[in-house]
């Protein structure tokens, strides 16, 4: 006998949610771990059932009946998708080989015929920005500030995209606001930055919001995955452009990101417990000329904490006295940080934006939009804070050995 589903009776918590999410039929099948379904192919079974299961997963719905193609539909996926979709309260996910797969399927299956126009709010991830700088996909772009949104919506625009808190500045974007800026226009929220624990775009409005799942929601540095929770309806747009082009996330990427949801909200606060504290001392380093963190005084000045997001995360930027070659010097010293890019991981990681993850971007928008050459950009990860911040101390004080050190009444004003 089947187990009644507790998901069924009440709207559980977000961390009760992380544990349980996508287990729904575990019981049913006998097992107690996620279960990896690595097959290619799939027995038919009467080829008029398989035509139309075939009809159904061609134009990006699910399965009636066998999966066909591992291309398709996934079983252990579909799994993760659905887990996820339930944190983000919305009625699907779709989940993609990247971030970048996740975000190139949304740009497509938001094309409708006489709307090629995408307004972009920067600051974007690197590689974003230049998917939409670049053209490949055949988009014309207007990149804006956030209250310019409603002046570069055209008739022909098809999607607002935007990230908040933007990478790599913390820059905030209310979402509220981009919505009605957007006035009926499908509205697409990176959030990967926040993860479902401490913001959830749909319930603002937005249309769609995209996760590179190789970042928090993976949390070990160990797969590379992107996935998007939005409606049905555009779940089966996304869903066949997955299909045509080939960017479904490998089961056993989907196995691991299911296996690390249950402790997504213990690893996303106690990272947030640390990068506060990194935030705070830094901002009264005589080294740091500046830090970008939504928890500081005077960063969020919409009061978006507290009211769109949960909490201001565990991603912080600060800007070092002495430019690009103090910068690099930072980064040679740190010894317990790991010099990398990417984020969201167990341990914390460090990295200089402007020459790696947006050197793709122009320079005229890096400088609009404070990616200059001195930021630096940390991801707090799970280790002991102090032992932390007596790494990246002995690191700026060796960066700035060569530069003068600012006094007290330079550095006062940046708490402010």
């Amino acid at each position: 006998m089947m187990k009644p589903n507790p998901m069924q009776h009440r709207r559980l918590s977000l961390d009760t949610l992380t544990v349980h999410a996508g287990r729904e039929d575990f019981a049913e099948m006998g097992v107690h771990a996620p279960p990896i379904d690595l097959s290619t192919t799939y027995p038919t079974g009467p080829l008029a059932e398989a035509s139309a299961s075939m009809d159904a997963l061609a134009s990006g719905g699910r399965p009636t009946g066998s999966p066909i193609y591992a291309r398709l539909h996934n079983p252990t996926v579909a799994r993760y998708e659905a887990a996820l979709a339930s944190l983000e309260g919305a009625e699907a996910g779709v989940a993609f080989a990247s971030g970048m797969a996740a975000l190139t399927a949304v740009l497509l299956a938001g094309r409708e015929k006489g709307k090629n126009h995408v307004v972009a709010v920067r600051p974007l991830y690197g590689g974003s920005d230049a998917l939409l700088e670049g053209g490949l996909l055949g988009h014309e772009v207007s990149f804006v500030a956030p209250d310019g949104i409603r002046a570069a919506v055209r008739r022909d625009t098809a999607l607002v995209v935007l990230e908040t808190p933007g990478n790599p500045t913390l820059s905030l974007v209310d979402i509220e606001d981009a919505v009605r800026q957007a006035d009926g226009v499908p509205l697409v929220v990176d959030s990967t930055f926040m993860t479902p624990v401490l913001q959830r775009p749909l319930e603002f409005g937005a249309s769609m919001v995209l996760h590179s799942a190789t970042k928090f929601l993976g949390g070990h540095g160990d797969v590379i995955a992107g996935i998007v929770a939005t409606s049905e309806e555009w779940a089966t747009k996304l869903r066949k452009v997955r299909v045509l082009t080939g960017a479904l996330l490998h089961p056993m990427a989907a196995f691991l990101l299911h296996r690390g949801l249950p402790t997504l909200a213990v690893r996303v606060r106690t990272a947030q417990d640390g990068a506060r504290m990194m935030a705070e001392r830094l901002a009264r380093h005589p080294q740091v000329t500046s830090v970008h963190y939504p928890g500081l005084p005077g960063h969020d000045p919409r009061g978006l904490v507290g009211r769109q997001m949960a909490g201001p995360g565990s991603i912080l930027a600060f800007e070092v006295a002495g430019g690009f070659e103090a910068a690099g010097r930072v980064l040679e010293a740190v010894q317990i940080m790991v010099s990398a890019v990417s984020l969201g991981a167990t341990d914390t990681l460090i990295q200089h934006p402007a020459g790696l993850t947006h050197h793709c971007v122009p320079d005229e928008a890096r400088e609009s939009t404070g990616i200059s050459e001195s930021l630096l950009r940390i991801s707090v990860g799970l280790e002991d804070p102090e032992d932390l911040w007596a790494d990246l101390a002995q690191a700026l004080e060796k960066a700035g050995a060569k530069e003068p050190a600012r006094t007290a009444a330079d550095t006062s004003a940046l708490t402010r």
